[in-house]
């Protein structure tokens, strides 16, 4: 080659910034599709309405009778309606990771902070905080069908009173 020549395409440069757009673009598309589809696959995400005829709640302490779990960009809301321990409508609200990790919660008046650990597919465990000490554990496990979850909690009221409640909660 001679000095001076130069190699060209002949490819508009136009057009191949157009097919790098449409490239990235579908590669995102696809990406976003395929972690929503992993988290629609795990078995707590969903909206979860409380079963009362096969739960058993101790008198006096807090009742979620409608749960929500859904994610986004690796995050976890939970968002619970129910009745709190005088018997008034409650609303409580949680977002983190189901890392161990303590996060805030809003609206319970027996925690400021939670913590959710998956232990497998099914099965998490939970430990609610006032003031930093431990109010209540519990697991939470989906059945095999995804169909309906138990949640066990053990804990203290805040009158001092100690309870233990499993709530069976049907998928919607």
């Amino acid at each position: 080659m001679a000095p001076g020549n130069v190699l060209t395409s002949n490819k508009n440069p136009d057009s191949m910034a157009c097919m790098n757009r449409k490239t990235f673009g579908l590669t995102l598309a696809v990406s976003l599709l395929a972690g929503a589809a992993c988290f629609a696959a795990t078995p707590q995400m969903g909206t979860w309405k409380l079963n009362e005829a096969k739960s058993k709640i101790t008198p006096g302490t807090m009742k979620n009778t409608h749960v929500v779990y859904s994610s986004m960009l690796g995050q976890v809301k939970i968002k619970s309606d129910g009745i709190d321990p005088s018997g008034k409508p409650i609303h409580v609200e949680w977002s983190g990771k189901f890392d161990g990790k303590d996060y805030p919660v809003t609206g319970d008046p027996n925690s400021d902070t939670r913590s959710y650990t998956k232990v497998n597919e099914r099965t998490l465990t939970t430990a609610n905080k006032k003031n930093g000490k431990v109010t209540v554990t519990g697991q939470i496990i989906v059945s095999a069908d995804g169909k309906s979850r138990t949640v066990t909690l053990n804990g203290t009221t805040l009158k001092g009173k100690k309870f233990k409640n499993v709530a069976v909660y049907d998928k919607q």
